[in-house]
């Protein structure tokens, strides 16, 4: 069963470690996420953005995947369904579909319109008993062609949005989605520091948390990151084992074609890094 980030949230930012959010991109993804975590005995958020919530036809459909995938595989630690960088709309949407988590991401927004669209968001999740996450500054990455550095969120603002009864923040620390560029400078301590100055005990989130040099993170989870996202470095691994197998010619070998064995070698890989990750943000056995 499915159950909202707040306790697990609120345990990892007691412990100083951080929940492994891990995007979801089909039923391979969610069964490896799922094992992987089951046998790290690691509480979990599975989450999808907008757009592969559609690549798996819907979000009704993902939340009947994942609340499947658990029961077959009788899955026992704390798992939440979560939605990732949500819109509006969106937001509503997950809601219907019987996720139990949400982000509204109201950053590229005008900060009043962020304030009171979160704010009525942070109310119906309390009705449902949800969680909800928000976000104040944009993430760098690549976007049309234009790779930014990695914008740092005002911690001013940070506080208004926090103070709004949410469960967690996402504040842009110089952090990046997808594959870091040469260059670039690392995370922002200070920015990390001067924010969790003002919103206290409040569980910070680190988006963009593939390509993050370990220790890095590390010492990211110490000063209050509390939940990390991974999409970018399951894909890629995933992709890795793909092309050994199809280049080892394992595809056309008897019935190496077979989707179930062709699919096989990053779906274990998805598992290996998964596992790999739940040691690095300190949340194994921690269900």
């Amino acid at each position: 069963m499915l159950v909202s980030a707040k306790q697990m949230m609120k345990d990892a930012r007691a412990g100083h470690y951080a929940i492994g959010a891990f995007n979801l991109n089909n039923l391979e993804w969610t069964k490896a996420v799922l094992q992987a975590a089951q046998e790290k005995n690691a509480p979990v958020i599975v989450q999808v953005s907008e757009g592969a919530g559609k690549y798996m036809d819907g979000f009704k459909n993902v939340a009947d995947i994942v609340n499947n995938v658990i029961a077959y595989q009788n899955i026992t630690v704390p798992v939440a369904l979560h939605l990732d960088h949500g819109t509006y709309d969106g937001c509503k949407a997950c809601i219907d579909a019987g996720f139990s988590s949400i982000m509204f991401d109201g950053s590229s927004l005008p900060f009043e319109e962020n304030v009171a669209k979160t704010k009525e968001l942070v109310a119906i999740c309390e009705e449902k008993g949800m969680s909800i996450e928000a976000e104040v500054g944009a993430i760098g990455g690549e976007e049309d062609g234009v790779v930014g550095m990695g914008e740092c969120a005002d911690p001013d603002e940070c506080k208004k949005i926090a103070d709004l009864g949410i469960t967690m923040l996402a504040a842009g620390i110089g952090n990046i989605h997808g594959v870091y560029p040469e260059g670039w400078p690392g995370l922002r301590f200070d920015v990390l520091e001067a924010i969790k100055s003002k919103v206290g005990e409040m569980p910070l989130v680190l988006h963009g948390g593939s390509g993050i040099p370990d220790e890095m993170v590390q010492q990211a989870i110490k000063l209050g990151i509390s939940k990390i996202n991974v999409n970018t470095e399951c894909q890629i691994a995933f992709a890795k084992a793909t092309r050994a197998y199809i280049e080892a010619g394992k595809d056309q070998a008897g019935k190496g074609f077979d989707p179930r064995k062709l699919l096989a070698p990053g779906s274990a890989a998805i598992v290996d890094m998964v596992k790999y990750k739940i040691d690095v943000f300190g949340s194994a056995n921690k269900a």
